[in-house]
């Protein structure tokens, strides 16, 4: 038995000898060409990133470390916590050392709950669980270790309390969200004896009579834990905590990020347009039905919400896990059959788009579906759910970064003159 930083500690002399003998040896290797087209289409391809904690390819979808996606379900949130740190998964006595060392650290201050008692009543569950990780940036033990004048070689260990205290109490927070921003009661009390994701289950308090919302939770948790680094809020996360601000300041930046329509919204737009579907066919459309109203929706500008994605060029298998979930459990249930169905209908729609390259479905495809089905109907608070696992990512991936010593992320930027010049070979 190891705790994860007794492991980490034996592995990062090694990690920072490799990346030390790949810069010497090879540092003038060219390993991507950038176009113009990347440089205004957001540097979509371009390779200057290193994220050892997952990859996400065209024809594989994510693998977190050499875990590929299919075989992450089953998996508690510790587990991949570990396996995102370490390469590995623990063994039974170290994850049960993980358990209980997040279970100390996981007491909420009360001045964060005063806090958001004291935010508008319409405040977006975001923008309070964001407030909650910031407003705890006091605590942070990388600030006193830096200030204290901690050797750079040294500053992972700091980092890592920081990931640690921060992610034990970041259920506790997003229950608490929950339950005040929609009226739910009192806060749930955390449960000892449950697994983080259980524990977050039982905390946002939705009846569950079904007795699988915690194995949904502990799925969710694990499926949204990374995604590279390239995505805008594992990106975000990493470009603010590279210039040595705490875990506090550069989660936070990070989800800000996450909030957005374009990323971490997207279940929630996905959900909205099966609903509609439903309601339109009062239930569950013949496949001619649904054919027909995608071939409407794109003809009127709009896109199947949940289909294509950045990367992928298959069905991304996080979407596969959720729709073994739902074949599972949600099998009586008419939006999963929608979801299903969409499955089995729009991909071929789309093939018939030339401009489409990829007309697979990506995870929030059916994510939402499966909140919907517990009761968790509050559209809003959804990228609060995809935020507590997605921190799992970006904490992990900046206490390896601090490992390895990365320094600041400063690209260089060209005036669109200086493009214009270039292509023309001025």
């Amino acid at each position: 038995m190891a705790t994860l930083k007794e492991t980490l500690a034996k592995q990062i002399p090694g990690l920072r000898e490799e990346a030390a003998t790949l810069v010497k040896e090879h540092g003038d290797k060219e390993i991507s060409k950038v176009t113009l087209r990347q440089v205004f289409g957001g540097m979509r391809g371009v390779r200057g990133l290193v994220c050892d904690t997952s990859s996400v390819s065209p024809d594989t979808g994510l693998v977190i470390r050499h875990v590929p996606c299919k075989d992450l379900p089953g998996r508690k949130a510790e587990e991949v916590l570990w396996l995102l740190l370490t390469g590995e998964y623990p063994d039974d006595a170290s994850l049960k050392t993980l358990q209980d060392d997040l279970k100390r650290r996981g007491t909420v201050p009360d001045y964060v709950w005063k806090v958001l008692e004291t935010m508008p009543a319409d405040s977006h569950p975001m923008c309070m669980f964001n407030t909650a990780i910031l407003c705890m940036e006091k605590e942070s033990e990388f600030v006193k270790a830096y200030n204290a004048g901690v050797k750079k070689t040294e500053y992972w260990e700091s980092t890592l309390e920081d990931c640690l205290n921060i992610l034990a109490k970041l259920p506790a927070i997003a229950a608490g969200v929950y339950r005040l921003r929609f009226n739910k009661g009192d806060r749930i009390a955390s449960d000892p004896n449950l697994d983080w994701g259980a524990d977050y289950a039982h905390m946002l308090g939705l009846k569950d009579t079904e007795g699988t919302f915690e194995d949904l939770m502990r799925l969710y948790m694990v499926l949204h834990s990374d995604h590279e680094s390239g995505n805008v809020s594992a990106f975000s996360g990493s470009t603010v905590a590279s210039a040595l601000s705490d875990l506090y300041y550069a989660l936070s930046a990070g989800l800000n990020g996450l909030a957005g329509p374009l990323h971490g919204l997207a279940n929630q737009e996905c959900l909205r347009w099966v609903l509609k579907t439903k309601e339109k066919f009062g239930g569950v459309p013949t496949d001619e039905q649904l054919k027909d109203y995608a071939w409407e929706t794109l003809k009127s500008g709009k896109v199947i919400p949940g289909y294509g994605h950045a990367v992928l060029r298959v069905t991304d298998p996080r979407f596969d896990a959720f729709l073994a979930f739902g074949k599972k459990y949600l099998a009586d249930d008419e939006v999963f059959q929608i979801v299903a169905k969409v499955f089995d209908v729009v991909p071929g729609v789309l093939r018939e788009v030339k401009k489409i390259k990829d007309p697979w479905p990506n995870v929030d495809a059916g994510s939402g579906a499966m909140l919907y089905h517990y009761g968790l109907t509050e559209f809003p608070y959804y990228t609060v759910l995809f935020s507590v696992s997605r921190a799992m990512g970006i904490c992990s991936q900046t206490v390896l970064a601090r490992a390895m010593g990365a320094p600041i992320i400063r690209p260089k930027s060209s005036t669109t003159a200086w493009l214009k010049n270039a292509v023309a070979g001025k």
